[in-house]
This record gives C-alpha cells, sequence and structure tokens, in this order.
C-alpha cells in the first residue's frame, strides 16, 4: 500500500498493491495494521455502505454534525470524482478542497477524516461506490452544503447540470452551515 498527500494533509489518497496475470487480479482493500502504520489512521470501522450511481449524479457535500464520521472510500465499478471539504473552524485548510478521481481501474482510495464534508460526482456510465464509516448514519445529524457553492469554488469536472437529490438542492451555503469548531474533538472522534 502506498499512501499519497493530498492538497489537504489530513486527506489521504491510498494506492493499493495489485497482483494481476491473464485470470485477474487481486488486492487487500484494507488491513488495519497498515493503514495505521503508513497512513497513521487507528480507527475502528462500524459501517459497510453501497451505493450505485449513474452518470452525473452528485452526491454531497455530506457530513454529520454529531457522531462526524471518517470514511475510507473506493469505487469498484466505474470513476468518480471525489471531493473532501475541511469544515474544522479552526484547521488551517478550514473551508479548502480536495478532489481526485477514483475508479474500478486505479483502484485508489481516499481517507476522508471526521470533520470534513464529502461527495462525489459520477464520470462514467454508472459507479458503484463503497465506503467504511468511523461511525453510524445519525440522520438527524446529517446536513448537507450546496454542491456549487462559490466559497468553495469546486471545480467539478462536468458540462451540464449533475442529478441532485432532494435533499442535496436544499444544501446549504458554506458560510451558513454548522461546522465544527473543535477540530481536536473531530480528530478524536476518529479513535
Amino acid at each position: 500500500m502506498k499512501v499519497i498527500a493530498t492538497a489537504i494533509p489530513d486527506v489521504l489518497l491510498i494506492e493499493p498493491r495489485v497482483f494481476g496475470d491473464e485470470r485477474g487480479f487481486f488486492f487487500e482493500s484494507y488491513n488495519a495494521r497498515k493503514f495505521a502504520e503508513l497512513a497513521g489512521v487507528t480507527t475502528g470501522f462500524v459501517q459497510d455502505n453501497h451505493s450505485r450511481s449513474a452518470r452525473n449524479v452528485l452526491r454531497g457535500l455530506h457530513y454529520q454534525v454529531k457522531q462526524p464520521q471518517g470514511k475510507l472510500v473506493r469505487v469498484v465499478a466505474g470513476e468518480v470524482f471525489d471531493v473532501a471539504v475541511d469544515i474544522r473552524k479552526r484547521s488551517p485548510t478550514y473551508g479548502k478542497w480536495a478532489g481526485f478521481r477514483l475508479s474500478a481501474e486505479n483502484k485508489r482510495m481516499a481517507w476522508v477524516p471526521p470533520g470534513f464534508a464529502h461527495g462525489f460526482l459520477v464520470l462514467s456510465e454508472y459507479a458503484e461506490f463503497l465506503y467504511k464509516t468511523t461511525d453510524y448514519w445519525a440522520p438527524e445529524h446529517e446536513r448537507c452544503i450546496l454542491w456549487n457553492d462559490p466559497d468553495l469554488g469546486i471545480a467539478w469536472p462536468m458540462a451540464g447540470e449533475p442529478l441532485l437529490s432532494v435533499k442535496d438542492r436544499q444544501g446549504v451555503a458554506f458560510s451558513a452551515a454548522e461546522v465544527f469548531d473543535d477540530m481536536e474533538k473531530a480528530r478524536k472522534a476518529c479513535g
């Protein structure tokens, strides 16, 4: 496993070691010991999620104000543009975003720590997206920031308008969003 730095030091790209031949491929998609050693993250995952979305579906930017979730995300079919936004008020990268392509082909994963809003845009005909979370989904604590907030200026690689859920169309502006005032509390949510 190789850990690759992103524009935000706490958000990491993870490139697994893939073994392939004419029969196909094999790779270890998660190993707690290696994750701790190479990424410096010691956490337990409590929930796995799997979604399938069509081209131009944009999900996000989601987060939970209580029970913040760290997410280890990957794509098993298709390709997405994945985005993490730092919403930890006292962080030096507050309001900054990191974006990268995750695909079944490149097999990369991303670590999005607690204290970040997260979203993705489907670039292929469809994509299947898997993610492990460090806390349970708590709909009463879930919030959404507008995907196209001008203060964030995320450069989504799309032409036209994305396909959004009702919840995502009703996201709030970044300037009005509930954020994490205590960066350490968000970090501790990760174990």
